[in-house]
């Protein structure tokens, strides 16, 4: 689900092979959000498209993630993913081993993030995610994207280490997704969004245009009209409400403005 709902890791990779066969989607979990399985599993620039869904909130409980086939919790493994949002030597590694790699934007950004930030959940939370992060852009094709939601709390530092990461040309939108109505908050502005940051590996990204079929009672109301084809159409007022001189043209044996 969203950041909005439950606090559950998501990772859907989506892979093709060839030009014409599609594999589909890959949702992953915790376990294979992990640098070093994707390293193992993912070859370098496999994948078309990665849709990115981490939690951030050190309040949330993960129990639903770590049950056994019994229905039983593995308090071992719930505390060890709570871990992973504290500051502490995982965290220390993570940051470290940025600092050390190939990357020299995303390292310096990381620094500079860190002598703002200082040690806490955040700066562990970004340090996690850069090492999967740059993860995610080595696997990502030439022609992919990847999407990455996440929460008003973390979406500003995210979007400096992805334009490190991806590079600020890379940037194509940033989605506010309002995920409930208001709340009626007396005392300030309701939260009621999640941001979802768009970038593309490079400028050769594939984008197909989302569209809907309307609906019967829109094409009803609206395409009134139908041609010799069976084609539906429907008449519109083309004159300018601010006509000029030099913007006339002959339509239908007349002048539009």
């Amino acid at each position: 689900m969203g950041a909005g709902g439950p606090a559950i890791p998501a990772l859907a990779l989506s892979l093709r092979r060839g030009q014409d066969r599609a594999m589909p989607a890959i949702p992953c979990g915790r376990n294979f959000f992990e640098a070093a399985v994707l390293r193992q599993h993912i070859k370098d620039e496999s994948v078309d498209l990665v849709y990115l869904d981490p939690p951030f909130n050190s309040n949330a409980n993960y129990n639903v993630l770590f049950k056994s086939p019994a229905g039983e919790k593995s308090q071992a493994q719930i505390e060890a993913f709570e871990d992973t949002w504290h500051w502490n030597h995982h965290a220390a590694r993570a940051f470290d081993e940025v600092l050390t790699g190939p990357n020299a934007e995303a390292a310096s950004m990381l620094r500079a993030i860190h002598s703002f930030l200082g040690e806490n959940d955040m700066m562990a939370y970004l340090a996690m995610m850069a090492v999967r992060l740059l993860e995610l852009h080595r696997v990502l094709k030439p022609t992919g994207s990847i999407y990455l939601h996440c929460d008003p709390t973390a979406s500003h530092y995210l979007k400096i280490l992805l334009d490190a990461i991806f590079g600020l040309e890379n940037y194509r939108n940033e989605i506010t997704w309002k995920r409930t109505t208001t709340h009626s908050d007396s005392k300030t502005w309701s939260r009621v969004s999640d941001i979802i940051l768009f970038y593309s590996k490079s400028k050769l990204f594939i984008w197909n245009t989302p569209r809907e079929n309307l609906s019967e009672t829109y094409v009803e109301a609206k395409y009134r009209f139908e041609d010799s084809d069976g084609r539906k159409y429907r008449l519109d007022n083309m004159t300018s409400p601010n006509p000029r001189p030099n913007m006339m043209y002959e339509w239908k044996g007349g002048l539009s403005r």
